[in-house]
């Protein structure tokens, strides 16, 4: 009999990985606290992001084995607005990116991860955690800090579908607000990267602003609030410990999209564990999502220092553009400009994963609401 391949966390990271061990006819078994798939979630609206490469995400995925039977919208038009209010709609030929749910609810990515995993004979045991892998494994449990947040509310409503953001430190420091709008069902939320202990604050003007200029209407509202984390690690594994997706730190420092990676990587490290050799998956991840991610550094240390008259600038910069989608592309691409400033910036952006994140005695905002990691000691956030 196959000895099992060990994977702790059922997020999209750990069933791709999941995935892609049962297709080649391997043992995998997942280990996962909650009592279903999507346990951090609530509904709320999230975005494969399909700029940063020529091939088209969905395509991408499909060749990992990765199939749509979750509810996927392409959106290939986005209401951009600066923080004087000033509108941009920015359109492509093809998709900016896909929309999708979070949740354990029927329709939502992790459902349809899930009944793809079990129809390939992936065995997933909720309500239980591997905080040790001995044997080694994939460690895919998703953020270990806060490096950013969204704060805001799923609700029902009767607006036409859409997609909108806006940049304004006023209403998102050194992040930007969205809404989106599908089928009846809509999400809105402050992304924050700092001041997140006034997080109620951003998030009451974001709702304000939306009301003001698009007539946003909710109805049955939910508030949801999540966290997340990135960095550049030196490397995503410790022994035969091989960590995937947030656990990693493998997310866009600039807009904070990581599904995209999540899937990517626990595809690569699942491959290196069935080679029986783990050493190769520092080389796969980097020669995929290296020079995005140091390319996303880069761009996240110039956006920061922007402030609200460089957020005009930037709005105006892509304006003219026909193809928002291939704009983005280039921005992302590794250049040896940006090789030269990743140093500078890698020192100025500082990951909070290592940092206790409860600061604050008191406070019930986000940022303070601990959540369990897994460490290859065995230690807890408390």
């Amino acid at each position: 009999m196959t000895s099992p391949l060990v994977i702790s966390g059922a997020g999209p990271a750990g069933l791709a990985a999941a995935l892609t061990i049962a297709s080649a006819g391997g043992h995998p078994v997942v280990y996962e606290r909650q009592r279903d798939v999507g346990g951090r979630f609530h509904g709320d609206f999230q975005g494969i992001e399909n700029w940063t490469t020529q091939q088209d995400a969905l395509e991408e995925l499909a060749a990992l084995g990765i199939e749509p039977t979750f509810e996927v919208t392409p959106f290939r038009e986005a209401m951009f607005y600066d923080p004087t209010g000033r509108e941009y709609r920015y359109r492509s030929p093809r998709p900016l990116f896909y929309l999708v749910r979070r949740g354990p609810e029927p329709g939502s990515l992790d459902w349809g991860l899930k009944q793809q995993a079990r129809a390939r004979g992936v065995e997933i045991r909720f309500k239980q955690s591997r905080n040790r892998l001995p044997e080694g494994g994939i460690v895919a449990q998703g953020p270990r800090g806060a490096d950013a947040i969204a704060i805001g509310f799923v609700f029902e409503t009767d607006m036409a579908d859409g997609a909108f953001a806006v940049f304004s430190d006023r209403l998102a420091p050194k992040g930007y607000s969205y809404l989106l709008i599908h089928r009846g069902r809509g999400t809105v939320a402050s992304c924050l990267f700092r001041d997140f202990h006034r997080e109620n604050i951003y998030r009451e003007r974001t709702i304000a602003f939306f009301r003001q200029t698009v007539g946003l209407t909710m109805k049955n509202e939910r508030h949801f609030g999540g966290t997340g984390n990135f960095v550049y690690p030196p490397t995503g594994r410790r022994g035969r410990l091989l960590f995937v997706g947030e656990a990693a730190g493998f997310q866009d420092p600039l807009w904070g999209f990581g599904l995209r990676y999540a899937m990517l990587s626990g595809h690569l490290a699942a491959l290196s564990l069935l080679e029986g050799h783990p050493e190769r998956y520092d080389a796969r991840w980097k020669k995929r999502l290296g020079g995005l991610m140091r390319s996303a550094m880069v761009n996240r240390y110039l956006y920061q220092r922007l402030g609200d008259d460089g957020y005009v600038r930037l709005m105006r910069r892509l304006g003219p553009d026909d193809d928002a989608r291939e704009w983005l592309r280039a921005r992302y691409a590794w250049t040896p400009w940006k090789w030269l400033l990743f140093p500078m910036a890698k020192a100025a952006i500082r990951s909070h994963r290592r940092e206790k994140i409860c600061v604050q005695e008191g406070c019930d905002c986000t940022w303070c609401h601990c959540h369990r990691t897994l460490d290859i000691e065995g230690k807890k956030c408390r």
